[in-house]
């Protein structure tokens, strides 16, 4: 393998002279230049990364900034990641975590002046997000997965809660059910201004007025124990609900474990379906969690591609897309019990659906919401 000395050799100049050509550290003349390439074109020299990085005055490293917790990524957040790690390894960058979240400004602005990214992609997105503010400041390329509250001249990619929630409340309605309670992230998180707690708490407020019901919400602590108080507070809302719509998979456990402690089964007397999760995650559950599957890997793909855009071609088109979960039908949903059923001691009312009659079930949901 020829080594820079090789090149300077052939070129009959220094190797300090090859570094300067490779780094553009220093002006060299147009004819030694020549030189030194035709040399490298003819020994098959291949600079490391880090010199052609110096060389075009980019690291080659885009920044995932995403704050962390005491949870670290579980499968669906995962999913994002991978996503967009396929996507910048493909176009010859390194995708870096970075645990950077609108408390971390300090460290967000001596990591973009430094110019250590040649892009940023962020994550957990605040309505009213300070890192946007300090990557424009410093001239950084960002993308968003998730959206600020004003998204003037901002890129982004992000779920479409709006149709998400909408399309998980219907299919409940499509099913019967009546008393439905929402379970969200945690009232901190709603406070702190957190995008997908605040659009999904209000998309099914208008979800359920649509069908003529009441909107019961509560809130969760991300963790098992969080979902089991959730249940409590749900059922001093609601003790005759027949579902759960939760939007907080680290809490979806705590609910289930908690549902079985108080004998209530799933789905024969409540109903659990699950909103922005992973079908990994949907199927560790007992029974599988209906879900509305997450589309983190496409979103985290696409989100790569638009950074890419605006930082090799300098493109300042901005780019914003939103793409809907979509249902899966598993164990944990089905009509409510009847009250003959509830006579009778059965769990007619409790078993899933087949395939054909839920499908008939969702069409006559969406002639009556037309």
């Amino acid at each position: 393998m020829a080594t820079m000395q090789d090149v300077a050799r052939l070129a009959q100049v220094s190797a300090s002279t090859v570094s300067y050509v490779l780094t553009g550290t220093r002006p060299i003349s147009p004819a030694t230049r020549d030189k030194v390439l035709a040399a490298m074109a003819q020994l098959g020299y291949q600079p490391n990364a880090m010199a052609r990085g110096l060389a075009s005055r980019r690291s080659r490293i885009l920044g995932l900034l995403m704050p962390m917790d005491e949870r670290g990524l579980g499968a669906t957040e995962t999913a994002f990641v991978t996503g967009a790690a396929a996507a910048a390894g493909a176009a010859g960058y390194h995708l870096v975590l970075s645990p950077i979240g609108a408390g971390d400004l300090d460290e967000l602005r001596r990591l973009a002046s430094q110019r250590m990214l040649d892009g940023a992609l962020l994550m957990e997105v605040q309505l009213h997000d300070p890192r946007v503010d300090v990557l424009r400041e410093i001239g950084v390329p960002q993308v968003l997965i998730g959206r600020t509250a004003d998204t003037t001249g901002l890129s982004y990619v992000d779920i479409d809660f709006d149709r998400t929630v909408r399309d998980a409340v219907g299919y409940l309605v499509g099913l019967g059910h009546r008393r439905i309670v929402y379970v969200n992230h945690s009232a901190d998180a709603v406070a702190a201004g957190y995008g997908p707690a605040l659009r999904t708490r209000d998309a099914f407020a208008t979800a359920m007025a649509e069908h003529g019901l009441t909107p019961l919400t509560t809130f969760a602590e991300d963790s098992a124990a969080g979902g089991r108080a959730a249940l409590a507070t749900a059922l001093r809302l609601a003790p005759d609900l027949t579902a759960i719509l939760a939007m907080n998979e680290s809490a979806v456990f705590g609910l289930l474990g908690e549902l079985t402690a108080r004998g209530r089964t799933v789905p024969g007397d409540v109903s659990v379906v699950s909103m922005v999760t992973s079908p990994q995650v949907a199927d560790l559950a007992t029974p599988a969690l209906t879900a509305m599957n997450s589309p983190g890997s496409a979103l985290g793909r696409i989100a790569i591609e638009t950074l890419l855009r605006h930082v090799d071609g300098g493109s300042d088109e901005v780019h914003q897309q939103l793409l809907p979960c979509t249902l899966e039908i598993r164990g944990s949903s089905g009509s409510p019990r009847t009250r003959s059923d509830t006579a009778r001691g059965d769990g007619a009312g409790g078993d899933p659906p087949t395939p054909d009659t839920e499908v008939a079930r969702r069409r006559a949901g969406t002639r009556r919401r037309a």
